[in-house]
């Protein structure tokens, strides 16, 4: 392990390789420790050393959003393939896990965690000895300056927020970047009708349309008739992670290896013209998700590609009766 470790150290801090060897650290103790961890004396104590470790989700989800689309704009798609279904395979047993986790049953968890211990072991042995000096050979210096926005998005396992990358000094003219779900400050929207565009019935500035985007409560994609991500909108709490790596990513890379056949199904049927739309819903972390997809087509019923739709609708299910009064009071 970190036989890559002396070309990382002399990286500067907050470089996007540099953090994932911190992060490395943190997991090879949290593997240690749950190694060591017995669920049958202390079951709060391997619990807490558990759920810590799940947050290795950011990890993946940094890697498949971010890292993974730029080795497919150097030529490299392997890692978007067939690390991404190691990710997800892991991802199961982790699921098996915490429902065991649940019942208490703590013959199934001494039998089933070794599995995942040896599985995220090795698949950090695959990151440091091909995909790690891989990336640093493929990608450029201002490849690299791009992930910071993006990882910040979807997060780290470290405690403390990683070294901005490239490390700036802020001027005071400059406005320092803030998370769009903490933006509060309220600017001047410019109505002249110079600044703005018509749409179907109306006008409005491309910031307006940007805003309407940002808070509607559903997660939208939108791929074009190449099949490329162009668009997607960045709510504050968004379903499936998403940054702005996937832009102008293939649609077929932007799905697990296990359902990446079923959406190309869904986009083959929509060019045909054969199909309009499919939904589905899942359980997801807890939450009740509704994913639907929907055909564009332009005026003369071209196809214009695809928007792939998703909303936590855990409450709405819940919803009986009637409400027609506000209860804000």
């Amino acid at each position: 392990m970190n036989s890559f470790l002396p070309t990382v150290e002399k990286l500067p801090e907050g470089h996007p390789l540099k953090v994932y060897y911190q992060e490395a650290d943190l997991i090879q103790e949290l593997l240690l420790e749950l190694y060591e961890a017995d669920p049958v004396e202390d079951f709060q104590k391997y619990f807490n050393q558990f759920n810590h470790l799940t947050t290795i989700e950011k990890r993946f989800a940094r890697k498949e959003n971010q890292l993974f689309p730029y080795l497919e704009k150097h030529g490299w798609n392997g890692p978007s393939q067939g690390m991404w279904s190691f990710h997800d395979t892991l991802r199961d047993q982790i699921r098996l896990l915490k429902g065991y986790n649940e019942e208490r049953n703590t013959e199934k968890i001494i039998e089933n965690l070794p599995y995942l211990i040896e599985g995220i072991k090795r698949l950090m042995n695959i990151e440091d000895t091909r995909l790690f000096p891989n990336s640093m050979d493929l990608l450029s210096e201002d490849d690299w300056k791009e992930f910071y926005v993006g990882d910040e998005e979807i997060g780290w396992m470290l405690k403390e927020t990683p070294a901005p990358f490239p490390a700036v000094e802020a001027k005071p003219e400059e406005e320092a970047y803030v998370h769009p779900s903490k933006d509060f400050k309220k600017r001047e929207l410019s109505f002249s009708l110079e600044n703005t565009f018509h749409y179907d019935e109306g006008h409005m500035t491309p910031e307006q349309v940007n805003l309407l985007l940002r808070f509607l409560p559903v997660d939208i994609t939108y791929v074009d008739e190449n099949d490329k991500v162009i668009f997607y909108n960045r709510g504050k709490d968004r379903v499936f992670p998403r940054s702005k790596g996937i832009i102008g990513r293939e649609i077929r890379f932007c799905h697990p290896p296990k359902s990446v056949d079923m959406v190309l199904r869904i986009v083959d049927e929509f060019k045909a013209g054969t199909k309009d739309n499919a939904e589905f819903w899942i359980n997801f972390k807890g939450q009740m998700i509704h994913i639907r997809y929907f055909a564009i087509r332009d005026k003369d019923n071209v196809y214009k590609g695809v928007i792939e739709m998703s909303q936590d609708i855990t409450d709405i299910q819940k919803l009986e009766g009637q409400q027609r009064l506000l209860d804000w009071d």
